[in-house]
């Protein structure tokens, strides 16, 4: 093998002619290969960025080969990714359960009565008590939230708390 000019290819002259050289003809190679659903271009372009990080270590010589391996690497990774998701988008979630239908219909009535509960509620209790309850906010936290003190947000709370449990109670 003939002797390099170059000792390596760090030069940004020299990078830049390399980029004009290949950048279209590989992103050609990859686009007729694999098609430009994995964008063969980007990958083209990761393959320029890993060279210019390596370009120490990369002979002028073996420039072409070592872009075409690794956007050819990269294409394959995406390809074994695509394959990943597209099995994991096979698989279907249970479309069963364990609970009877009547626990089911009575789960979806006491939805509905808890939904009717919570917009009889004041304004008030019924913001600091999501905040609560749903956002896992402490009392402290939702007083400054609210611009009140901790004691007005546990009495908030504990209030809507009430009248929920009582308004619910029937259902047990």
């Amino acid at each position: 093998m003939p002797k390099s000019l170059h000792k390596d290819i760090c030069d940004k002259l020299r990078f830049s002619k390399l980029y004009e050289k290949y950048a279209q003809r590989m992103s050609n190679i990859l686009y007729y290969k694999y098609g430009d659903l994995l964008n063969p271009s980007d990958k083209v372009q990761d393959a320029f960025i890993k060279l210019w990080e390596n370009c120490a270590k990369v002979a002028p010589e073996a420039a072409k080969s070592y872009l075409y391996t690794v956007a050819n690497n990269m294409m394959l990774n995406e390809v074994k990714h695509q394959n990943i998701v597209f099995k994991h988008q096979k698989v279907k979630p249970k479309e069963y359960t364990n609970e009877t239908p009547e626990f089911m219909l009575r789960k979806k009535e006491f939805l509905k009565r808890y939904e009717v509960a919570l917009s009889t509620l004041k304004e008030e209790e019924r913001v600091a008590f999501l905040l609560s309850k749903v956002d896992g906010k402490t009392h402290k936290e939702i007083g400054e939230l609210l611009n009140i003190t901790k004691k007005v947000a546990e009495h908030r709370i504990y209030a809507a708390l009430n009248k929920l449990k009582g308004q619910l109670e029937e259902l047990n």
